[in-house]
């Protein structure tokens, strides 16, 4: 990349990321009600979201072969206690990534 290139790239980035932070607040003033579409999917696209993650992080995995999903299984198993027992997301998400880690690296 010339430096020109670099120049309009980290622009195009400060843009982008000023546009992703400013537009809630210019579409949503604060004196206006949030309409009830985006209350609805304030409340239902964490769990989406997470719902495709735990799908994209366990779409390769082949049980019919090698250690059969079973570090995964561990770590999920994991996940949901932690997160049963404390209610902390990011111990949760981080407990499970941590067992996977260590159980694939050490036991599998």
């Amino acid at each position: 990349m010339t430096v020109t290139q670099q120049i309009i790239t980290i622009v195009m980035v400060i843009f982008g990321t000023m546009l992703t932070r400013f537009l809630p607040f210019l579409l949503f003033p604060a004196g206006k009600p949030t309409p009830k579409y985006i209350q609805y999917l304030g409340k239902v696209l964490p769990a989406a979201v997470f719902g495709m993650l735990v799908i994209y992080c366990l779409k390769e995995v082949n049980i019919l072969s090698g250690n059969h999903g079973i570090p995964e299984l561990i770590s999920i198993m994991l996940v949901v206690l932690l997160h049963l027992w404390k209610r902390q997301m990011l111990l949760s998400i981080a407990g499970g990534t941590i067992s996977y880690m260590l159980l694939i690296q050490f036991l599998f």
